[in-house]
């Protein structure tokens, strides 16, 4: 029997590259085929499977000694709905514990790395091994948390999207996008190729990226700068975002004075869209969540109230 009946454990696992394969061509073998016609390594992709596979029948049989536990797929993350009181594992790459905590209101989440050969893990600071010891702690709410502050973006239609990394907000294919900023007191019609609001999460990846290019660039063409704003990473619990303008656009009708900056409490960023169609805001990289943002729709970019709860 469990030891405890009162939580529960969602242990929340995602496909392999195998697992898709499979799903898009049928069978392992038409699968090996695709992969080894384009000349690739086959023998990776099972060694990952492989791998997964064992992770989840060890985790899986360490969370049941103490809990009763739930498997979930990442394709069910969005409408899934959590307990107040469940533990939250998550099993696989970084991205999956960043996908997860978005849908979360406080839940505490472990991150278990299947295969430490194979992946860094930031976000996994736990092992198939470690976790035995650490899920009793974390039941018992004896483990330390690390919070982690959340973008939020509401439209004048009612829905809300939540980020953990960063919101996009702009066109859905590779056109300009069309809109009016409000920021720090100042407004602004632009074109650009949309907006990254990232969190202090978020703040070493695509954010990261932005500047690089934008300090590469001026370094290129003999443009003074201080290459210590190239390190623009900042706390995970902080109390702000930052927002990116990517290529801004100059023209009669459009300005390019408003292109980087913090949003915060007291300082929200409003975006209005003029794009009369395929224009979205989606979160953390995942392009299939998305909310439109089309003609008239106005976008308020807050902190989010809540934040993620991750063990440590």
């Amino acid at each position: 029997m469990p030891v405890s009946d009162e939580r529960k454990i969602i242990l929340v696992i995602r496909p392999t590259r195998l697992d898709e394969l499979i799903a898009r061509f049928n069978t392992v073998q038409q699968a090996q085929f695709y992969v080894e016609h384009l000349g690739a390594d086959f023998s990776d992709y099972l060694a990952e499977k492989k791998r997964c596979e064992a992770a989840i029948t060890e985790v899986e049989a360490s969370l049941r000694a103490v809990a009763r536990v739930q498997r979930l797929e990442r394709r069910y993350l969005a409408n899934f709905v959590f307990g107040a009181d469940d533990v939250v594992v998550v099993l696989g790459q970084d991205g999956l514990v960043a996908n997860t905590l978005k849908y979360l209101d406080g839940q505490p989440v472990l991150g278990v790395n299947p295969d430490p050969m194979r992946w860094d893990g930031l976000l996994l600071p736990f092992n198939t091994k470690s976790l035995p010891r650490v899920i009793g702690e974390a039941l018992k709410n004896r483990r330390p948390i690390k919070r982690v502050s959340m973008a939020k973006a509401t439209l004048n239609t009612g829905a809300v999207i939540h980020a953990v990394n960063d919101l996009f907000i702009g066109p859905q294919s590779h056109v300009s996008a069309r809109y009016v900023l409000h920021a720090e007191d100042r407004e602004e019609r632009q074109s650009s190729s949309g907006i990254i609001v990232s969190t202090g999460m978020g703040s070493t990846g695509w954010l990261k990226s932005l500047y690089s290019g934008w300090i590469g660039a001026a370094s290129t063409l003999g443009i003074e700068h201080d290459r210590a704003t190239l390190d623009m990473s900042f706390a995970w619990d902080a109390d702000y975002l930052r927002y990116f303008v990517r290529e801004p656009f100059p023209s009669r009708t459009t300005g390019t004075s408003i292109v980087a900056g913090l949003v915060s409490e007291s300082q929200p960023l409003t975006i209005v869209s003029e794009m009369p169609e395929h224009g979205v805001i989606f979160s953390d990289g995942i392009e299939a969540d998305f909310l439109e943002f089309n003609s008239g729709t106005r976008a308020v970019v807050t902190l989010a109230e809540r934040q993620g709860a991750l063990v440590v």
